[in-house]
């Protein structure tokens, strides 16, 4: 009876050992036959968190696909440490993912991604510490500043959601008196009303988060404030203007127009062309009269007359 428990046992084990070697097996066909992935870093700026990863370091016959998965405090302590799939970073070509709306709340989280090629995945990968959304980092935020009547109009781009811009406004040489204006970035622009006509005032702006983290301070932003009827001023001196010119234009038309001869030959009167440009021109070379060719009268006889001629001077001769 022992020996037949014995071999009992033995094949039960002889069994559960051949299981255990065909999963294992299993598991290295088709689970660890890729390298796991390497330098996985958290990027967060001004709120935006976005998980970066290198390329799967391995030979892929087809398209490489990365999925990602989270793990906050509510999972870890009363989901029994399960992981959350990251719903907009499942089987995703590139080689990063925005988490920004996933982490949710200021509690730590902890962060891996794996690769897939085809039926072969990679071992997760583990972000090497935990990542807060504290600790993202505040760029200076971009800040224009305008007068508007007897006030100043102060807005901003790209600001975090969560975050309060602390503006400082204070009129020139007086700094110490300066008022601070604490800002949620949901609700820009700034209105700064009823300023001193006249009076150059200056801006600067900082944004703050959870009063612990500060971003770089803005330069200064000074602006003169023109009072409440500059707009109007300004736009009536446009008009008349534009009013006194095109009048002077028209005017200047006109005469040209309705000019009379005796009027416009009097204040356009209009010059002789020069020698050279006229089309008639005659040439006239004055020579002195030391270069003047002496010239002599010829005259030209014909030639039967010139023989007549000659037989009478012969015969006269011969006589």
């Amino acid at each position: 009876m022992n020996s037949l428990v014995m071999r009992l046992r033995q094949t039960g084990s002889l069994l559960l050992l051949l299981m255990m070697m065909m999963v294992l097996l299993d598991l290295t066909n088709y689970v660890w036959m890729l390298p796991a992935l390497s330098r996985v870093s958290m990027e967060s700026v001004d709120m935006r968190h976005t998980l970066k990863w290198r390329p799967l370091q391995s030979h892929c016959n087809s398209t490489v696909l990365y999925s990602v998965q989270f793990q906050g405090e509510f999972e870890l302590m009363f989901l029994n440490g399960s992981w959350v799939d990251a719903p907009d970073c499942q089987q995703i070509r590139h080689t990063h993912c925005d988490l920004t709306f996933d982490l949710g709340s200021d509690s730590d989280y902890n962060l891996q991604v794996r690769a897939q090629c085809g039926s072969l995945l990679s071992p997760w990968t583990r972000l090497s510490r935990p990542f807060n959304r504290r600790d993202t980092v505040l760029s200076m935020p971009e800040m224009t500043v305008t007068a508007v009547g007897d006030a100043l109009q102060v807005s901003f781009k790209k600001l975090p959601l969560t975050a309060t811009i602390n503006v400082t406004v204070w009129k020139r040489g007086d700094e110490l008196q300066a008022d601070v204006y604490m800002m949620p970035a949901e609700q820009t622009p700034l209105h700064v009303a009823a300023l001193q006509e006249g009076a150059e005032y200056c801006v600067r702006a900082q944004t703050v988060l959870d009063t612990q983290l500060h971003s770089s301070s803005t330069d200064t932003h000074c602006v003169s404030i023109t009072g409440p009827d500059a707009s109007w001023k300004q736009m009536t001196t446009v008009t008349v203007t534009v009013i006194v010119m095109a009048g002077l234009l028209l005017a200047v038309f006109w005469s040209i127009i309705h000019c009379c001869p005796d009027f416009c030959q009097t204040y356009f009167h209009k010059e002789p062309l020069p020698l050279s440009l006229r089309p008639d021109w005659d040439i006239q070379i004055l020579m002195n009269v030391q270069d003047a060719e002496l010239c002599e009268q010829i005259h030209v006889v014909p030639a039967h007359l010139e023989d007549q001629s000659t037989e009478l001077n012969m015969m006269d001769f011969v006589e």
